[in-house]
């Protein structure tokens, strides 16, 4: 198993690891700070560093309970010490989008009862498909994007704890998804809390504070049909600060 630091810290831009297995172009580490695409939040970027060489890092996924990265010039890389660096601007920008979509739910969950039937997040934007909320104008949906916008300027404090999952799941509002998408062999649900508008089960990376976000912007809007409409936004630029 692969120690995955990222949940413990998403500041962290780099650690000194083991590559412990090196197959078809993709390497597992020992540790990572490399996120692997789920829960709609796109992967990081990067590279792993051996011998003063750097090796790119162009994809990460989670396979049969491994994390691979995929990196370029993978047979060049030899088992044992080596350095895993992310890229931090594409980092920051997936936390800051992934992060506003958890202030947007809460805040249509607050207004309208709404839930998340999906959601994808990039480093430029996101988007996020949403119940109950299919009768409502233009005009409409912008004033709650307006009142999320509110709570950003707040500075929420955002932190992560991990619960038993019969505990997790008994708290309100904790899956605000259609569907409690969490396979029943997971135990342990990790939760994301901002401040005191929101707590949901969530495996992604975020900033610290909703301030980090910047300002929500809403692009598009568009019937999926099933009673669920997609927004299509993004944060604008705000740099946070890596370690």
């Amino acid at each position: 198993m692969t120690e995955e630091l990222y949940l413990e810290d998403s500041f962290l831009k780099t650690c000194n690891a083991n590559i412990i297995e090196i197959d078809g172009g993709t390497v597992i580490l020992d540790k990572t700070v490399f996120y692997p695409a789920g829960g709609g939040q796109e992967c990081d970027h990067g590279y792993i560093v051996q011998n003063g060489q750097e090796f790119e890092v162009h994809k990460v996924k989670k396979e049969a309970g491994k994390i691979r990265h995929y990196v370029r010039d993978a047979e060049r890389l030899i088992p044992g010490p080596a350095e895993a660096v992310i890229d931090w601007e594409r980092r920051e920008n997936l936390m800051r989008h992934h992060t506003m979509l958890h202030v947007l739910a809460a805040v249509f969950h607050n207004e309208y009862g709404s839930l998340c039937t999906g959601n994808q997040i990039y480093p430029e934007k996101a988007r996020i498909d949403l119940t109950d909320i299919t009768e409502l104008d233009r005009d409409e949906i912008n004033r709650i994007v307006d009142l999320a916008n509110e709570e950003v300027k707040k500075n929420h404090p955002v932190s992560a704890r991990t619960l038993p999952r019969e505990e997790a799941e008994a708290i309100s509002g904790a899956i605000k998804t259609v569907v409690n998408l969490i396979p029943e062999a997971v135990k342990e649900i990790r939760l994301v809390k901002i401040g005191e508008i929101d707590e949901q089960a969530c495996g992604g990376t975020h900033v610290k504070g909703t301030e980090d976000i910047g300002e929500i912007v809403l692009d598009k809007t568009k019937n999926k049909g099933k009673g669920t409409t997609r927004l299509e936004l993004r944060a604008v630029t705000k740099s946070v600060e890596a370690v």
